[in-house]
């Protein structure tokens, strides 16, 4: 990566099967580099993944990304780690990649046909070939560019996260809810918010969206929808457990044998803790003053419209302001913060009654 003098980044790529023997998968922890349960949770896919391919049973090809932002992982300000932003301009780590649609449109659009497979392949190749030419002028846009050229080609992409503090939940594309649901259901996700387009390009959307787009700019030729991505929250910051992470590493995997990337069976789907919701239904909840923030209630408890979720207390009078829902739904992440000032989001809910248009995912 492009950089100053002295300075030196690099990525780890694990890689398990083989190139091009079946699908691909493409896993990565903590493109947010202080969202660290992700990172446990690829040191444990490590050691399952090492196992399966010992005993000869990974079919495809997965490409395993343990920390997907080295410089956000060497990011402190005044003791206390940023990884979400990059310190020099403020960008967000997870936002703005690269949109390669129009230049895959203008690599195939003469060559496609009525057989979706061939159409398929031909995408795919069209996708490698835009990713290798993306300008990079900076050290972080130069990651983001080597990130993208590592999944774009995927069948799966899986973009491990975590929110503040919260529960298990995930966003995909509205037309995958499919797939979203067999994985929230094997991770035990308490929300699985879907959006054809959620704003600012993050970095699932920049992999699944190319083919969403070219089924609706070449209607006339049949194409799959060749790539589902998933960014998957691994509940709250705090929740690193050793358990935890080899339990949700473990449903990765098996979301891997359910799609056969890897050889098994495994069995019956556990039952799904809820039903895909819009992404544009979730509620931000903002703080309308200053105040120390008491909730009242917790991450994954259902809310009904008009609900108490949190009071705002003025150290200067004791006044209290009391933060309502407007919707009802499933709380299923708040702020980990008990300060607030004027416009801070303390919460998500999960709900249906709200549409909201523009950018959706928070800063």
């Amino acid at each position: 990566m492009p950089g100053v003098p002295g300075v030196h980044h690099s990525l780890q790529v694990l890689r398990f099967g083989a190139q091009g023997a079946g699908p691909k998968a493409y896993i990565q922890a903590a493109l947010h580099a202080d969202e660290v349960p992700a990172m446990l949770v690829a040191q444990a896919l490590k050691r399952q993944l090492t196992a399966l391919e010992e005993q000869g049973l990974i079919r495809g090809e997965i490409v395993l990304v343990p920390f997907a932002n080295p410089i956000g992982l060497s990011q402190q300000m005044l003791g206390t780690h940023q990884g979400r932003f990059d310190l020099r301009d403020g960008g967000n780590f997870n936002r703005h990649y690269s949109d390669v649609t129009p230049e895959v449109l203008r690599l195939v659009k003469d060559s496609l046909g009525e057989d979706p497979e061939r159409n398929m392949r031909l995408v795919r190749d069209a996708l490698r070939q835009a990713v290798k030419s993306l300008p990079a002028a900076t050290v972080v846009q130069d990651l983001k560019n080597r990130l993208l050229q590592l999944a774009v080609d995927s069948d799966i992409v899986l973009d491990l996260h975590c929110d503040n503090e919260a529960v298990m939940h995930l966003y995909a594309l509205t037309p995958q809810a499919k797939p979203a649901a067999e994985l929230g259901a094997l991770l035990g996700a308490r929300a699985i918010l879907l959006a054809t387009e959620s704003g600012d390009s993050p970095f699932d959307e920049a992999c699944s969206r190319p083919w969403y787009a070219l089924q609706r700019e070449c209607a006339g030729h049949p194409i799959p929808l060749g790539c589902f991505s998933a960014t998957v929250e691994l509940r709250g910051e705090f929740d690193t457990s050793h358990v935890l992470a080899e339990q949700d590493a473990r449903a990765l995997v098996r979301f891997l044998t359910l799609n056969g990337i890897v050889r098994g069976d495994i069995g019956e789907l556990p039952q799904l803790l809820c039903q895909p919701t819009p992404l544009a239904g979730s509620e931000p909840l903002t703080a309308r003053s200053a105040g120390v923030v008491v909730f009242h209630r917790e991450p994954g408890e259902t809310v009904e419209a008009g609900d108490l979720i949190a009071d705002l207390v003025n150290p200067e009078t004791g006044e209290i302001t009391g933060v309502h829902c407007a919707s009802s739904g499933v709380l299923y992440a708040r702020n980990g913060g008990r300060w607030a000032i004027p416009g801070k989001r303390l919460g998500k809910i999960a709900g249906t009654t709200l549409i909201r248009t523009g950018k959706l995912l928070s800063p």
